[in-house]
């Protein structure tokens, strides 16, 4: 009856139901609070406290499908889908048209893993390159469950193993700093060589979503999302305005360390620039905001529900019972330890925020149990990775659905949250426990 387990899968069973993200994830919070044994107005208070530290990721993807939208009405990426569609040749079954989809996959998942690493804009960019995309995925009959896939595998396979932008704030300033202050003596080579084998968990489920479940065509309704806009009238200046524009938004985001005033910037460029006339300025930033919308408030009711779990203590009390559990058993601590991370991770959304709540148990539970270095940095750093893909309020399954659902064809739960949890979640928990045990 531990509060997280009932809350987590309460919120999970709402979702399936059809029941909306927000409304699953704020009556889970209540009775986590409630089974926790917390009065309601503390279980209020916590949850109203939570609120504010979803507000400023909700505030960035706002502003984000604002400048999107701009980017959009510029032409630039309706240009880019229509150079894809001349592609297609006439016959829509012909083996360019294989061709085409193996590329387009290819280039997703490239941009996905170069958001992490290469330039670390995390989601960032999703709503700026899918929806022009959306006509040419449905020419091709292109299941969106599979770019959904492409999508997470890109967003947190390569945080797990390259140290290089997120994967840095990933292996190094989170999941090594909080095993060293734990009392784990590792060094810094040893997270990636760990997090390698459960990494390829993530890769097995990927070539099964490529190559077994989603490899067959899906129909959708061929709707033009992109504003009509005249590929001719794309002159040289509006080309560069446009680039330079995608540039600053990057460069800013670097330099304040904030998607905000990164995508606020692009917006500007393009509003001031002669590119967006005063007078359908605002109507566009409606509309990138009016995108963003859901998966703004989607996080900020996980937030709170993530600091009402938080504020019962039951996180640290459905841990240490697993050592009645176990006994001696140090197969089924591994799985044990594996499973309640998934819980955990599925409940707060977030892999990074989940290894300073796991780590203070986790890594004296292994040390007992007599598992390696490297073997505990990957029972904590899978626990922690397990539920990102998976979640119905992690940003690595909301931001897919927010590229792909906006002629409202693809729905969150059905298409990227079940897809990416049966594809990422179950093979890093099968990978994971064979790390534990051979590392």
């Amino acid at each position: 009856m531990n509060a997280v387990v009932i809350a987590v899968s309460l919120m999970l069973i709402l979702s399936l139901i059809r029941v909306n993200v927000v409304i699953a994830l704020t009556v889970s919070a209540l009775v986590a609070g409630f089974v926790g044994g917390l009065p309601l107005a503390e279980t209020i208070s916590a949850f109203n406290d939570g609120l504010g530290g979803g507000a400023q990721i909700a505030l960035s993807y706002a502003l984000l499908g604002a400048f999107a939208a701009a980017l959009s009405h510029s032409g630039l990426t309706h240009l880019i889908s229509k150079a894809i569609i001349s592609k297609l040749g006439k016959e829509p079954n012909s083996s360019n048209t294989l061709v085409v989809r193996a590329l387009l996959i290819t280039a997703i998942l490239l941009m996905a893993i170069a958001s992490q690493n290469i330039l670390p804009i995390h989601i960032a960019f999703i709503p700026i390159l899918i929806p022009p995309l959306l006509h040419v995925m449905s020419k091709l009959k292109l299941d969106r469950r599979l770019v959904a896939c492409v999508l997470t595998f890109g967003l947190v396979t390569t945080y797990m193993i390259l140290p290089i932008g997120f994967g840095g704030i990933f292996l190094n300033d989170i999941l090594l700093a909080n095993l060293i202050s734990n009392g784990l003596e590792a060094v810094k080579g040893q997270v990636p060589q760990a997090m390698l084998l459960p990494a390829l968990g993530m890769i097995l489920g990927l070539l099964v979503a490529v190559f077994i479940s989603y490899r067959k065509p899906r129909q959708y309704q061929a709707i033009e999302q992109a504003p009509e806009v005249d590929v001719k009238q794309l002159n040289r200046r509006t080309i560069v305005v446009s680039l330079s524009a995608i540039v600053l938004t990057l460069m800013v985001q670097l330099y304040t360390d904030s998607m905000i005033f990164g995508a606020l910037a692009g917006f500007v460029v393009f509003r001031f620039s002669g590119i967006i006339k005063a007078d359908i300025s605002q109507d566009l930033f409606n509309q990138g905001v009016h995108m963003m919308a859901n998966i703004g408030f989607i996080m900020i009711a996980a937030a709170g529900f993530a600091a009402v779990v938080k504020a019962t203590g039951e996180v640290s009390t459905l841990v240490s019972s697993l050592g009645d559990l176990i006994g001696d058993n140090k197969a089924l601590a591994a799985l044990l330890m594996l499973v309640v991370g998934l819980l955990i991770t599925m409940g707060i959304g977030s892999s990074f925020s989940t290894i300073p709540i796991i780590a203070t148990i986790y890594v004296p539970l292994a040390l007992s149990f007599g598992f390696s270095v490297t073997a505990t940095i990957a029972l904590v750093g899978t626990a922690a990775a397990l539920g990102d893909a998976g979640s119905p309020a992690s940003d690595s399954t909301l931001g897919p659905t927010a590229g792909l659902n906006v002629d409202g064809q693809h729905d969150h739960i059905r298409d990227s949250v079940i897809p990416t949890f049966i594809h990422y979640n179950i093979p890093l928990i099968i990978f994971g426990w064979i790390a534990a045990m051979v590392l």
